[in-house]
């Protein structure tokens, strides 16, 4: 890895065009009939995001060269959106990291990791990534800080059905600010630690405010599109909590912190089961991030 975050506590807490025009109709034709196809393959074209359950979430945080950010976040929401969707790719939310000007971090979902391993491919040998992918590839630095992660039941998944997209060319950002809180355990989190995290944790958190709004653990699987990186064998659970700004999740952080219980119960529970400080990373949405407030 080329860079690691610094830690932030929360109470103890990246074509060639065709030359005549009936070689054009003919690319025309075959490039519809490949997204055809591929519509029948996932059978998921006409599944609205919305209804779309993704048990399997990438985290991914890109360094991209210094001042393309909005550049590479232009391009990202008009080309690489609606083209990883129509094969069944659940676009969760793209984000400004708030501590690093340099860096892009967008969250990808899958109904299971059958279905990561059909999508992937299609999408990277698909006509939209092959006429982008250059531009793109020019303003990263580094896109392996990927954590593959599942969700240990079903409610601990991102309720997409409360979210909405805004519509090609919307520039307006979208409002609010996503937190993510990302443990780092000596193994993998198992029932137990679940359990900890819904019966101690969750309480202790809203009663100070501040309401997972989803919930994950490291996918033991093998990665199943090695292409892509991820970062193995580092052990994580990551929850996710919306706030209106940063004012409101200074607010709420320290009224956690003020709470007797979470001082001297639920930290230092929680203490004793990490094997570093807590990160986090606050995050602003994009104009078309699913996410938003």
């Amino acid at each position: 890895m080329k860079s690691r975050r610094n830690f932030l506590q929360l109470g103890f807490g990246g074509a060639a065009l065709a030359a005549l025009a009936d070689t054009q109709a003919l690319a025309a034709a075959s490039t519809a009939l490949f997204r055809n196809h591929l519509a029948q393959d996932f059978a998921l074209a006409s599944v609205d995001q919305h209804e779309r359950h993704c048990s399997i979430v990438e985290l991914r945080q890109y360094t991209l060269q210094p001042g393309t950010r909005e550049r590479f976040i232009a391009l990202f929401e008009r080309e690489f959106i609606e083209s990883q969707e129509e094969l069944g790719i659940t676009v969760i939310g793209q984000f400004r990291d708030l501590d690093d000007p340099n860096r892009f971090v967008w969250l990808r979902g899958f109904a299971d990791m059958t279905a990561r391993g059909k999508a992937l491919p299609a999408f990277y040998t698909a006509p939209a990534w092959k006429a982008h992918r250059e531009e793109a590839n020019s303003m990263i630095v580094d896109s392996d800080n990927v954590l593959l992660l599942h969700a240990p039941k079903a409610q601990a998944q991102f309720a997409l059905s409360q979210h909405n997209r805004a519509p090609r060319g919307t520039g307006e950002n979208a409002h609010g600010l996503w937190v993510a809180t990302i443990y780092y355990l000596d193994a993998p989190a198992d029932a137990e630690f679940v359990d900890f995290f819904e019966r101690e944790l969750m309480p202790a958190l809203a009663a100070g405010g501040i309401v997972p709004a989803a919930y994950f653990a490291s996918e033991t699987g093998a990665n199943n599109f090695p292409r892509l990186p991820v970062r193995e064998n580092e052990p994580v659970f990551v929850w996710f909590a919306l706030h209106a700004d940063q004012a409101e999740y200074q607010r709420r952080a320290a009224a956690l912190n003020d709470s007797l219980r979470w001082r001297e119960s639920v930290a230092p529970a929680l203490r004793h089961l990490l094997k570093t400080p807590p990160q986090t990373l606050r995050l602003t949405p994009t104009p078309r991030s699913l996410l938003h407030e």
